[in-house]
């Protein structure tokens, strides 16, 4: 996982730089023109129309969300998040980093026409934050590893509850409560013994369908979708290792003379009985989750990056929003407020005895760490068009904000665990 994120943070920054450097180009207007472009989908009583630059936001992102629910779902049960023990110290850190951020913005644009944006600075993008933790390879503790990772799946929940509770308009309860009923459907399919990614992708289809008329948030179905997906496998270790030995004995029993593997029906049968365990001895949340990762790091997160992050850095307008109340309340909360608050709560959490430190991990890298916190980027640019949906100046403030402030925590962070790592060498 820690390399399937950090490599597709490489993706993440290219097509960064290309959205920026195509906005700011001479040819900036098919920039914005080809994420306005009209989609249309009809197929007999369904017919969606929507914008290239939507269908993105609000489709494609619920691959993304639905990614980040099994994520969720897998702490939950056998990570990092399983037991008080493991989940109290990243649970406290995500806390501190949700909560300081949003006071500081808040604090600078209450009352504003920028006070809808406080959600923005809460989010960390754990594809940059990991991708900078590879880039410092063995000056970084696997325990260090480990913690980021719990934590920026916490301020993963903390950012789904926030769209969903904050971030919504008007609710059209029918609707809701189909949406409700898709949901009891999946759960009553996992519960049935239902394994085929299949069953569920129609289902959840259906679900993202009635949760965007109800007026929440599309992606929310993404999260809701995860938690119904089985994570227990069919078949144990021992049996698994039991039938498995007799499949390939088996196969070794049809082996002779001038036979071949093509045309011996023993040998194949072998083989498919294999398959049929190693499927069966694997949770479909497991399998789901390791197929989904390469989509979302390599064409969805991209793809997203490329559609949000291409700000017009030149002209007045600009450097209007640059010094800005929500520029610099994105600023000083992701800069500022991050460090801070992920410091001061891991500290409260292991002072009151609560929490411990990970192993071999210190707290001047729980500090650099906190830095990567401020690393906003994916979910904070997403929370940006929710909060500024018809505010074309404040939506460019609040990317230029993020932006920036990605930037320097990034870089601080790296330069305060290469730091780290040196004096503990």
């Amino acid at each position: 996982f820690a390399h399937t994120a950090s490599s597709g943070g490489i993706v993440l920054l290219v097509c960064t730089a290309i959205a920026l450097a195509w906005a700011n180009s001479p040819w900036a207007a098919s920039y914005h023109h080809l994420w306005e472009l009209e989609i249309a989908i009809d197929a007999g009583p369904v017919a969606i129309r929507s914008t290239l630059h939507h269908l993105i936001n609000d489709g494609l992102m619920v691959v993304f969300f639905f990614l980040v629910g099994l994520e969720i779902k897998r702490e939950v049960r056998i990570g990092e998040l399983a037991s008080f023990q493991r989940a109290a110290l990243p649970a406290a850190a995500a806390l501190g980093g949700m909560v300081v951020p949003a006071a500081l913005y808040a604090a600078l644009n209450l009352g504003g026409s920028g006070s809808a944006g406080w959600g923005i600075p809460m989010a960390t993008d754990i594809a940059f934050a990991l991708g900078v933790l590879a880039l410092l390879g063995n000056r970084v503790p696997a325990g260090l590893k480990v913690f980021l990772a719990a934590l920026a799946i916490v301020d993963d929940i903390g950012a789904v509850l926030v769209i969903a509770l904050f971030y919504t308009g008007g609710v059209d309860w029918v609707a809701l409560g189909a949406a409700g009923a898709l949901l009891l459907l999946a759960a009553g399919a996992n519960a049935a013994g239902v394994r085929r990614p299949w069953a569920y992708s129609v289902i959840g289809v259906a679900l993202w369908g009635a949760v965007l008329a109800s007026g929440v948030h599309a992606t929310v179905a993404g999260v809701l979708l995860a938690m119904a997906i089985p994570s227990r496998t069919r078949i144990n270790e021992d049996e698994f290792l039991r039938r498995a030995h007799r499949s390939v004995e088996a196969f070794e029993g049809a082996c002779g003379p001038g036979t071949n593997v093509l045309t011996n029906q023993a040998q194949q049968e072998a083989l498919l009985n294999l398959e049929t365990l190693c499927e069966q001895a694997q949770a479909p949340l497991q399998r789901m989750e390791r197929k989904l990762h390469g989509i979302v790091a390599f064409g969805i997160m991209p793809l997203f990056a490329l559609a949000n992050a291409g700000v017009q850095l030149a002209g007045g307008d600009a450097g209007m929003a640059l010094s800005g109340p929500v520029t610099l309340g994105i600023l000083l909360g992701l800069v500022l407020g991050k460090p801070l608050g992920i410091t001061l709560f891991s500290w409260i959490a292991v002072r009151a005895g609560l929490a411990a430190l990970p192993r071999g991990v210190t707290w001047r890298q729980i500090h650099g760490v906190a830095w990567l916190g401020g690393i906003g980027f994916t979910m904070s640019l997403f929370v940006a068009g929710l909060a500024f949906p018809d505010a074309p100046a404040l939506l460019t403030a609040a990317k230029l904000g993020v932006l920036a402030a990605s930037l320097v925590a990034g870089l601080c962070g790296w330069f305060l665990l290469w730091r780290a790592g040196a004096r503990e060498r």
